[in-house]
């Protein structure tokens, strides 16, 4: 049998130390999960005794987990999304269904999906709610927090713990004013290296992958503008000298008032779509990843025989 105090320990508080882990700080913990701190530091002293460990030790304004805290709150996070799996009702009716979904995505995969499928949600499923988040590069940290249950983007998440499922390829092409040199003729990459550069950055913690490509070939371009998203450009290129580099299928969908030519190198972006365990049973969660699939084939399909594909274009996956 197991000790009295280890067999007190429930899933609630098992989620705090999670929220302890995640937040390093009893207060944040506190505000995430709607409690009081004082109950956050009464579940960290159960556990503490539960597990014969401090768990966490103080350093500066922070708390740091200790080596079997980490261990125990990566199993704390398997247990709690197999219950919530288990949990999960098995049958499913959209007219009827309830509930959140949570997705964590950048302007490319809003414009190219979210839309179609707020719209749909809205009209099949009236009772359920869409929140979407920017993900900068957080979106594996946005996953393993549960704080999103669903990563759109060209991101590479690994381990056991992950979902993975394909949604679209992209590639680069340039955007500018329709008065820009560039925007006649081809874009050669002799053109293209002195043009005057706007990069999206996102606060500098990223950096797109055409730069890698670029330097793999002695092409260095340093940036006159840098960005936090691509939802400025469309007000910033105009009447300007500066050209983006963005994905393609976002380019098609920027305004009128830009030119587009592709961009003189291929660079392959692969767009897909992450989520866990914790929702991989719901047939809530199920039913959008599946509508996110069919939004990115039926948008593929639309861009083959409108006028923004041309020669070279990606292929439907």
């Amino acid at each position: 049998m197991l000790p009295e105090e280890l067999a007190s320990i429930d899933l609630g508080a098992l989620q705090t130390l999670i929220a302890v882990q995640d937040c390093g700080s009893f207060s944040e913990a506190s505000m995430r999960l709607g409690v009081n701190q004082s109950t956050i530091s009464y579940t960290i002293k159960r556990l503490r005794g539960a597990f014969n460990d401090p768990l966490f030790v103080r350093q500066g304004n922070a708390v740091l987990a200790t080596e079997k805290c980490s261990q125990l709150a990566q199993e704390a996070r398997r247990i709690i999304e197999q219950m919530g799996a288990i949990s999960s009702p098995l049958g499913f009716d959209p007219a009827t269904a309830e509930g959140n979904v949570t997705i964590s995505c950048n302007h490319h995969e809003r414009m190219f999906l979210i839309p179609d499928l707020v719209r749909r949600a809205q009209r099949e499923a009236p009772n359920a709610r869409i929140h979407i988040f920017e993900s900068a590069v957080d979106g594996r940290q946005h996953l393993k927090q549960n704080t999103s249950d669903i990563v759109l983007g060209p991101v590479s998440i690994f381990g056991e713990a992950f979902y993975r499922r394909k949604m679209f390829t992209d590639f680069y092409a340039c955007v500018m004013d329709p008065g820009h040199p560039l925007a006649q003729g081809d874009v050669s990459l002799e053109r293209y290296r002195t043009m005057q550069h706007v990069a999206v950055t996102h606060n500098g913690r990223w950096e797109a992958l055409y730069f890698a490509a670029l330097r793999a070939m002695d092409i260095a371009i340093t940036p006159a503008v840098t960005v936090s998203s691509h939802d400025i450009l469309e007000r910033l290129i105009p009447g300007s000298d500066l050209v983006a580099t963005i994905p393609y299928r976002l380019a098609g969908r920027l305004s009128e008032r830009l030119a587009l030519r592709r961009f003189p190198v291929d660079v392959s972006i692969q767009v897909d779509m992450y989520w866990t365990e914790r929702t991989h049973h719901s047939g809530l969660h199920r039913w959008v990843r599946q509508i996110l699939a069919d939004v990115a084939r039926t948008n593929l399909r639309d861009e083959e025989a409108g006028d923004i594909a041309w020669e070279g274009a990606p292929d439907t996956p």
